[in-house]
């Protein structure tokens, strides 16, 4: 169960480094020592697989992979892989405040194939290890990369040949030979990640720190989830979608959001016991000690869009897996927290469901102060068994809030009290620091002031996200004492 405590929202992403993106490194390193200065119990992150349209870390070629741009290149060089040089003489981008990732497109996966043929025999009896360890999606990821990158990076609904598409016996054997050096090179490379992220998540809780990850209610149809199990999405023949995920208009978008990925087959998941469901929370606990279930309403029930539909103004709702999927859920995983995104236009079967689950939800401060409304996410109405955040990756830093929504933020102004003279973010924060919740998460960008070109993402936008980094030296240790101060005033401590 989560206990009385705090946590700083930071993506893997967002931390600085001379490589164009943060990585799981010094600066990871670094940060964790800030946290635990902080007095900070949580450092949630953001889905650490491998990204894919838009750059999202939500529409990712796999849900068990981990990313290769957020492999730390240093690391290598410390364990013999790579020369310096190898490094530096690439181009990583220009301005170390945003991620370039048509650079790191360009050149990540160019050093990486450099340390696979400096690492594959050298380390083969620990890959071996680590294959049959993940044999149930390793194999099916490599191949389903190798082959993207056979077919110019296309989805593979539109690979040319239509038997490696449709995963005919035949055809794979051949590609399998075919493409041998790629799938070795896309399995040495997720075990390097593995290894890394291993180490700093031992760091991390050797520091008592533990980490809170995204579980998207959806996987990418560009993804080797979906390729690898036609059979558990609502698919044609050909394998393409009948309908796409997205949510109707809401206060993020007047078209609604129209996410694009494949419907689940929920009737031929549940005669399977759920198996695939299991594996996938299984696999991300291997990362994450605490579980967000990304866009928990889906559970209860989803909107789903005709697919080739320009928006998602016209879909319809259809009732969700409820408790059938989430009581499996919690029966294979007693040990592992799970908090409930329930976040958007919530109807009463929404409630119900996570009342009956147990879970805990969110609160989310950015969407409390709409002047003449008695929002359901002010802090007098906050309830123990509920996270409150100042705002998720979704939403702007409080800062850029305060400018872009004058009105709000002056009602917030006069629901806490404060000065014409007080710092609104501090106040908010404060606000929420005090609150009943079990647990308090800000954004990074909230305890750093920061305003233009912070915000994370922007949703219903699909280009320029993902890609604000935090600068050097920004997690200082004197901003570590004032977090400390709040947090040990408002009884948030670790204990």
């Amino acid at each position: 169960m989560l206990e009385r405590s705090a946590g700083i929202l930071l993506p893997v992403s967002s931390l600085p480094s001379p490589y164009g993106i943060g990585t799981l490194g010094r600066e990871a390193y670094r940060f964790a020592d800030f946290l635990k200065k902080a007095g900070q119990r949580y450092w949630q992150i953001l889905p650490l697989g491998p990204t894919g349209f838009g750059d999202s870390p939500y529409q990712s070629f796999s849900t068990f992979a981990g990313n290769p741009y957020l492999i730390d290149l240093d690391l290598l060089v410390k364990d013999g892989l790579l020369k310096r040089s190898e490094i530096t003489s690439r181009f990583w981008g220009s301005d170390p405040a945003r991620v370039d990732y048509a650079a790191l497109h360009e050149n990540r996966l160019a050093v990486l194939a450099i340390a696979k043929r400096r690492g594959w025999e050298r380390d083969r009896d620990a890959v071996r290890r680590f294959r049959r360890k993940n044999a149930a999606w390793l194999g099916d990821y490599a191949l389903y990369m190798a082959l993207k990158r056979h077919f110019g990076m296309r989805s593979w609904q539109q690979w040319d040949d239509e038997a490696a598409r449709l995963r005919d016996d035949t055809a794979l054997r051949r590609y399998r030979r075919l493409l041998r050096e790629d799938i070795e090179l896309f399995i040495y490379i997720q075990f390097l990640f593995y290894r890394q992220w291993d180490a700093l998540r031992a760091y991390l809780h050797d520091l008592g720190i533990l980490v809170i990850g995204d579980l998207p209610i959806y996987v990418a149809m560009d993804s080797a989830d979906v390729w690898a199990s036609p059979e558990l999405f609502r698919l044609d023949r050909r394998g393409f979608p009948r309908e796409v995920a997205g949510v109707p208009p809401d206060y993020f978008n007047e078209d609604g959001q129209l996410w694009g990925n494949p419907i689940y087959n929920y009737r031929a998941m549940e005669k399977g016991g759920y198996a695939w469901w299991i594996a996938r929370v299984a696999g991300a606990s291997r990362l994450y000690d605490v579980l967000r279930l990304d866009h928990f309403r889906a559970f209860a029930s989803y909107w789903t869009v005709k697919y080739g539909s320009e928006n998602a103004r016209v879909g319809k709702w259809v009732k969700g897996p409820g408790m059938k999927l989430l009581g499996v859920l919690k029966e294979k995983f007693p040990d592992l927290q799970f908090i409930a995104e329930d976040l958007g236009e919530l109807t009463p079967d929404v409630h119900r469901l996570r009342k009956r689950s147990g879970l805990p939800g969110m609160k989310v401060l950015e969407f409390a102060f709409t002047p003449g409304e008695e929002s359901d996410y002010l802090p007098h109405r906050c309830t123990p068994n509920c996270a409150c955040y100042t705002g998720t990756h979704d939403n702007p830093p409080l800062a850029l809030w305060q400018r872009e929504e004058p009105e709000k933020a002056a009602y917030a102004a006069r629901y806490f009290e404060l000065s014409p003279d007080d710092d609104l973010a501090r106040g908010v924060i404060r606000g929420g620091m005090e609150s009943v919740a079990v647990l308090f998460v800000a954004q990074m960008q909230d305890y750093l002031g920061l305003t233009d070109g912070s915000r994370v993402n922007m949703p219903g936008i699909p280009d320029g996200n993902w890609q604000w980094r935090m600068q050097p030296g920004a997690a200082s240790a004197s901003l570590a004492r004032e977090i400390y101060k709040l947090t040990k005033q408002t009884g948030r401590l670790p204990t």
